[in-house]
């Protein structure tokens, strides 16, 4: 007999780097949702803390949705889920709703009415902060992103991985994106100051810190670098958003479009160092100038790995 469970693919768990900034973080988004998501998704988690780009990471994965809560303040209530109704021909397919947020004004029998009412009319729910709604709920998602130091995609089986599990990882990581992303704005900001040489926006990431890409060789010694980089750092200055494309590092600005994402304070960013020397990538035809901050640790897929069913 044929069976009528729909084909899934064979993902067990994937992860990626999570870049600093909105626009790298739109794209990254973007890249997650053609390669993962099917139409036949209808349940959707998202995991992280406060201000790790939940609501920006939601924004590439469905572009145009609109958010009820997000991390710039923009509230809109009551949430459209709570309106719906599946007599209601012209009803959205889509629904996004923030737990966190949600549960200030409600019950959680009350939400969780709401997600299985649209989900049992096939309508599409994404769930941020779904970890605090998962047991009241009673069933997984059927794909979860987990953000911290690294995006996290997983579909999880009956056996595993909860979300407290993913949860409990990107909790980890987060503190090294923070400090990464703080290192590499004052880096940008020393650049530009006492170098006259301002950093593309768009480059890579690597675990625990940043890379700059330079077309040529820069006349720039990296220990004197590395040097005036730690001195801003030792003296613990606050790090604060001035607008939504600009941070204040002590009394000076950089340019950054991900400004909720930084340590609050200078002194906050632990063991920050640069590798001695530029790296040369013959395909990108690049000198790279790798920084590196905080000190290796098992958080990750080592941690997640032993719950997989």
């Amino acid at each position: 007999m044929e069976s009528k469970t729909p084909i899934k693919e064979n993902l067990v768990f994937a992860n990626y780097y999570a870049p600093r900034g909105r626009k790298r973080l739109y794209i990254l988004g973007h890249e997650l949702s053609e390669r993962y998501l099917y139409p036949s998704d209808l349940l959707i988690g998202i995991i992280g803390a406060e201000g790790a780009g939940k609501s920006t990471l939601i924004k590439g994965l469905f572009p145009g949705l609109e958010l009820t809560n997000d991390d710039d303040g923009v509230n809109i209530q009551p949430a459209p889920l709570f309106k719906f109704s599946g007599n209601d021909f012209f009803s959205g397919h889509t629904f996004h709703i923030d737990i966190r947020f949600e549960s200030a004004f409600r019950q959680k029998y009350e939400i969780v009415e709401a997600i299985k009412n649209a989900i049992n009319h096939n309508r599409r729910v994404i769930i941020e902060h779904f970890d605090l709604i998962y047991e009241h709920l009673g069933f997984n998602a059927q794909i979860i992103f987990g953000i911290g130091e690294e995006v996290i995609v997983v579909r999880p089986s009956v056996f595993g991985p909860s979300p407290e599990a993913i949860r409990n990882v990107v909790s980890k990581t987060i503190k090294f994106r923070l400090m990464a992303h703080s290192a590499e704005d004052i880096t940008s900001l020393v650049l530009q100051r006492d170098y006259n040489y301002t950093p593309s926006e768009l480059h890579s990431d690597i675990k625990h810190g940043f890379v700059i890409g330079f077309t040529e060789k820069p006349d720039i010694s990296i220990p004197e670098l590395e040097t005036k980089i730690n001195e801003i750092i030792d003296k613990d200055l606050k790090i604060q958003a001035k607008d939504e494309s600009n941070i204040r590092i002590g009394e000076e600005f950089i340019y950054c479009t991900g400004v909720r994402t930084h340590v609050k304070s200078t002194g906050d960013i632990k063991n920050f160092r640069f590798l001695p020397e530029y790296r040369y990538d013959p395909i990108s035809r690049e000198y790279l100038l790798v920084g590196i901050v905080g000190q290796q640790e098992i958080a990750g897929f080592e941690e997640i790995a032993p719950t997989l069913g």
